[in-house]
This record gives structure tokens, C-alpha cells and sequence, in this order.
């Protein structure tokens, strides 16, 4: 049985696996390299409890005791003691090899490595391991404290202990799990992110505005949140890395990443995080650029 979970990268998808993780009982290590990081996903995370304790959900005696239960890093060493150790980096399949190469030395010999990676092979990624067969996909939804579903992806070496042990792991941090296959993108991603990009060329072609796309998918199609401002809120980069893993991984032109999209990217405007992207956030409220 899992008792204490290593989390690397304090990012927006680390601190909310954190938040859930300590909410549920277990001691977390959250480890960034970034000082600044790590303070600043303590801060979110202690915001995210304050809320649940104003609705109700969460007491305050509860609220410190599951702040107790994390404790920062900048060390891998602090791995050493975990029973899963769980990567939220950035969506690049580089960095997260090179993460890998380091993290494997500051593991006991039965640690699980899951990565939360939206699409890049699981297989792959194993192989950068010693233990392809403790290695799985364990793909979060953002933002992580309020999504149910989590994607827990076999890569071809994965153990079936592994898998049941992620799989009980998922459900006590209280998310509904869904099997995916190790193919590009999974399930979410390939479904969600030809439409973004998709939304993008409608853009792009003058078939539409920022905003009347945005409110026509809203409107017509009942989705909560139309997907240009969705691009911006997962982050453009982010959108792009995953359409670039689909279009190279099936070899298929309907996944071709839209120029306009690599374009935003080229300029660093890559959506909420960066105050702009097909909307600006640097005034008061949220203004479409185009």
C-alpha cells in the first residue's frame, strides 16, 4: 500500500496533486528547484483550503494538519523514503527524461515513477527508467483539486501490481480513474485538443472572432467555457507540445498544429500564466485580442 508520495515540479499541476494528496492523508515531498515555486504552490495550496474551509468542507484544525504533511525540496534525495514518486514537469519529453535519469539513483528498489504527462508515450518514458515495470501514466485534469477524472496509462512493460496500486491510489485521493492505451495523447487530449486547435484555424481563416467562437461553442454546443479562452487557460505551449505529439506520433495532417498557434507561442504569449493570449488579462477583466 502507497504511504507517502513524492511530487516533482510545483507547477500548477504538482501543487494541486499536493493539495488533493495531503487533503487525503498522505505525506507529500513536493520538490522544485525554484525556491519561488515552491513557496508560491504552498500559498495556492493553503489558499485552495481556506476555501474548502469558508464552504464548509474542510475544518481549520483539519486545514493545518494536511499543510503539516507537505514538505518542500530542492533535493531528490528526499525521495528516497517514498512508496511513488510523481512527475508534473513540463510537457516535454527531454526534460522529463533528463528528470528521470536524476530521480532514478534517490529511489528504494519497489518505488513506483508515474508521470503525469497529458501525451507523450508511457513506453518511452519507461524506457528512460530501471523500472519500466513500476513505471505508469497518471494523468491528472486541471485544475486538480476540482476534476474527477485521472488517466492511468500502461506503458508495454507496466506491471499489473503497478497498475491496481495507482488504481487504489487515485481512488483514495478521491478521483475516478479511466484505463487509457499508450497511444498519442491518450484519451482527453486527443479528443480535446484537435478541437482547440481547430478553434484556432476558425480563427485564423476569419471565419470567426475571439470571441464570437468562443461564444458560439458556449451557446451551441453547452460547453462551460469556450475553447480559445480553454487554450489559454491550459496554456498555449502546452497545447502545442501536445498537437506536435499528435501530428508526429499518428503522421496524420488533421493534427497539424495551426500556424497561428505556434505563432502566439514564438511570442511568449502563451495564455493566462503569461497575461496574454487570444485574450489579454492585464486589465481589469479579461479582453479578446482579436
Amino acid at each position: 500500500m502507497i504511504g507517502k508520495i513524492g511530487i516533482i515540479g510545483a507547477g500548477q499541476m504538482g501543487s494541486g496533486i499536493a493539495q488533493v494528496a495531503a487533503q487525503a492523508g498522505y505525506p507529500v515531498r513536493l520538490l522544485d528547484m525554484s525556491e519561488e515555486a515552491l513557496a508560491r504552490a504552498v500559498g495556492n495550496i493553503d489558499r485552495g483550503y481556506q476555501r474548502l474551509v469558508a464552504r464548509g468542507k474542510l475544518t481549520d484544525d483539519e486545514r493545518t494538519a494536511a499543510l503539516a504533511r507537505i514538505e518542500t525540496a530542492r533535493d531528490m534525495a528526499v525521495f528516497r523514503d517514498c512508496d511513488v514518486v510523481i512527475e508534473a514537469a513540463t510537457e516535454n519529453e527531454q526534460v522529463k527524461k533528463e528528470i528521470f535519469k536524476a530521480l532514478v539513483p534517490n529511489l528504494g528498489p519497489s518505488t513506483i515513477v508515474a508521470s503525469n504527462t497529458s501525451s507523450i508515450s508511457i513506453t518511452r518514458l519507461a524506457a528512460s527508467t530501471d523500472r519500466p515495470g513500476r513505471f505508469i501514466g497518471m494523468h491528472f485534469m486541471n485544475p486538480v483539486p476540482v476534476m474527477q477524472l485521472v488517466e492511468l496509462i500502461r506503458g508495454i512493460a507496466t506491471e499489473d501490481a503497478t497498475y491496481q496500486s495507482i488504481r487504489e491510489l487515485a481512488v483514495r485521493l478521491g478521483k475516478q480513474p479511466v484505463a487509457a492505451e499508450d497511444f498519442p495523447a491518450f484519451i482527453v487530449n486527443r479528443i480535446l485538443l484537435p478541437m482547440i486547435n481547430e478553434a484556432v484555424y476558425t480563427l485564423y481563416e476569419g471565419v470567426g472572432s475571439v470571441e464570437a467562437i468562443d461564444t458560439a461553442m458556449k451557446l451551441g454546443a453547452n460547453h462551460p467555457m469556450g475553447p480559445l479562452e480553454l487554450a489559454d487557460f491550459i496554456g498555449l505551449d502546452t497545447c502545442l507540445a501536445v498537437m506536435q505529439v499528435l501530428y508526429d506520433g499518428l503522421a496524420d495532417s488533421k493534427y497539424r498544429p495551426c500556424p497561428l498557434l505556434v505563432k502566439y507561442v514564438e511570442a511568449g504569449w502563451l495564455g493566462r500564466k503569461a497575461g496574454r493570449g487570444f485574450y489579454d488579462y492585464r486589465g481589469e477583466k479579461p479582453v479578446p485580442t482579436r
